[in-house]
């Protein structure tokens, strides 16, 4: 599935699209997706105009003037393809130039200013659903979900108090979503290179016994945010079928440090390492032996 900054990328690609437009028409050409769509969804979202699009962990949340909230998740395939006239083709705006099979385009939204917005999906693992403004983040998923890892809050400090006293495996902790939201199996790889710390140490071991944070937390804290700031400024990685609102290939996957290089030298310079991959919960873990000891 596509990862957090892929989502972001996403969203960022969407946002001046849809922020401030009407959708004046939705058409859903199948029942289901992944799940199926709410009861009476065309009528709910049409009409209601978009007041912010934001993203929480690899969920994208519409804000509606209706008061409802519309979430969208792409699954394994999802994408959006934005058509907006004549326009298409200048620069800046978002158009695939030949867009993937229609067969799959599953919801189409149509904008006040003339826009369309086409939601497509080969493998149907996406979904769509409508909450309550309200009480959304007190219902499932988002209830009991864990910081941004681009947000204020992550930091060493707060990586010592989620992490304090566990024996979790490192890696496996930053996967846990209840602790860290949006973190993939990719990034975590990437982000315990850069910082120096071993997949399977424990969490724990990031902090003191007063429950200060260790050098390393704070060392861990600031590679996650740069490998996602990284991964987002270069599109995200394209991985199977995932691709940018624009319609071209993310190139994050071009600077993988140790994700998918197994048997490679490390590339830390006078590390003498070979990555390596190990299996932790049944997901690949690819790490330098060396200079993650």
């Amino acid at each position: 599935m596509p990862e957090l900054p892929e989502v972001e990328t996403v969203r960022r690609g969407l946002e001046p699209v849809l922020v401030g437009r009407k959708l004046v028409r939705v058409e859903q050409r199948r029942p289901d997706l992944r799940f199926p769509f709410p009861e009476r969804f065309t009528e709910r979202l049409s009409g209601a105009s978009v007041e912010a699009l934001r993203r929480r962990a690899k969920y994208l949340l519409a804000d509606l003037s209706s008061g409802e909230v519309l979430v969208m998740h792409l699954g394994m395939s999802g994408r959006f393809r934005v058509e907006m006239g004549r326009e298409a083709e200048e620069p800046g705006a978002f158009y695939y130039d030949a867009p993937p099979a229609p067969a799959h385009d599953h919801v189409v939204f149509e904008l006040s200013d003339g826009a369309r917005v086409t939601y497509n999906d080969a493998r149907r693992f996406g979904f769509m659903s409508l909450y309550d403004g309200a009480t959304i983040e007190s219902s499932p998923p988002f209830a009991g979900m864990g910081i941004e890892p681009l947000g204020p809050d992550l930091s060493g400090a707060s990586l010592a108090e989620l992490f304090r006293g566990k024996r979790t495996p490192l890696k496996a902790a930053l996967l846990d979503q209840r602790l860290v939201a949006g973190l993939g199996n990719i990034y975590v790889c990437e982000a315990l290179f850069r910082a120096r710390l071993s997949p399977e140490a424990p969490a724990g071991s990031l902090v003191t016994e007063t429950g200060r944070p260790k050098a390393k937390a704070q060392a861990l804290s600031e590679a996650i945010r740069a490998v996602l700031e990284e991964a987002v400024a270069h599109g995200g990685s394209t991985l199977r079928d995932h691709a940018q609102v624009d319609g071209t290939s993310g190139a994050m996957q071009e600077r993988f440090r140790v994700y998918d290089r197994e048997g490679e030298p490390c590339i830390t310079p006078g590390c003498r390492g070979v990555v390596g991959r190990i299996v932790q919960s049944g997901r690949s873990t690819f790490h330098c032996p060396v200079c993650q000891r």
